[in-house]
């Protein structure tokens, strides 16, 4: 779940929606898994101006840690990353879990790299020199993640992440792999969030974007709580927080969707094959 908007409580948008992303690693509906227990992470933003964003990541899982209750209620922020794991093959440790975090940036992915332990090595030596210390983990996500800051994703994200999906379908296909990649990925520098739905079989798990909250007002008068939102507000979710409809917008297969102020854009996603 991605939140953006005016500084709302962490407590507002981790435990209070009905279906929110506590309730997700529990009982997910539309995911691979049921359940997403191997640990979870929150990043957030301060209103002050701090442009390095906090993270919060735990083993435990995400309904059970008392920490994150407390600390939710005293956190107000603008733009919050929250993600619950579940593990692909790799640890269950603090380091794997997301959302990962380089300067100002955040990035988290919900799906897989197929077979990532064949192809780890070959994808970890195309991160730049001066990145690749700093690759903290030990999963999937997290090379993807410095891959697509070796390819700019600090000047140019869309451009960035598609020649980081490139590699890596060239990588998998060239070690027999039909489908190399699979996911949504987001990522923010504080001010913008990008989301990315993509898949190499073109069956990418599902991924949804919030509606403008004055419509979605109309549409619900008598929930109280969208009175608190303002009309920037904007939520990325791989499931709707709740059962409303016309107040969420699938993100198409194969797209990119950047995220500002209130704003959205969509626009068509396509690897970039390596040079």
């Amino acid at each position: 779940m991605a939140y953006s908007g005016a500084p709302i409580l962490a407590d507002d948008l981790l435990f209070r929606p009905k279906h929110s992303i506590i309730d997700q690693s529990l009982h997910s509906d539309l995911g691979t898994v049921t359940t997403n227990g191997d640990g979870f992470g929150i990043g957030w933003y301060g209103h002050g101006g701090t442009t390095t964003p906090a993270v919060y990541k735990s083993t435990h899982p995400a309904w059970n840690d008392e920490n994150l209750r407390e600390i939710a209620r005293q956190i107000r922020t603008p733009l919050l990353f929250a993600h619950v794991r579940a593990s692909s093959g790799t640890p269950i440790q603090r380091s794997n879990c997301h959302p990962f975090r380089y300067g100002r940036w955040l990035w988290m992915h919900n799906g897989s790299l197929a077979q990532f332990q064949e192809v780890k090595r070959d994808l970890q030596v195309a991160v730049g020199p001066t990145l690749y210390g700093q690759i903290d983990g030990s999963t999937d996500t997290e090379t993807l993640f410095f891959l697509a800051l070796t390819f700019g994703l600090t000047d140019d994200p869309p451009t960035a992440v598609a020649r980081a999906v490139g590699l890596v379908e060239d990588v998998g296909r060239r070690h027999g792999i039909e489908y190399p990649v699979h996911g949504t990925m987001a990522t923010t520098d504080g001010d913008s969030i990008w989301v990315f739905r993509y898949s190499s079989e073109k069956n990418t798990s599902s991924l949804f974007y919030s509606n403008d909250v004055s419509q979605v007002r109309e549409l619900y008068p008598e929930l109280d709580t969208l009175e608190r939102l303002g009309p920037d507000t904007r939520f990325i979710v791989s499931e709707p927080l709740r059962d409303l409809p016309g107040a969420w917008t699938e993100v198409p297969e194969g797209s990119c969707a950047h995220i500002r102020r209130g704003t959205h854009d969509i626009q068509p996603f396509q690897p970039a094959a390596p040079a």
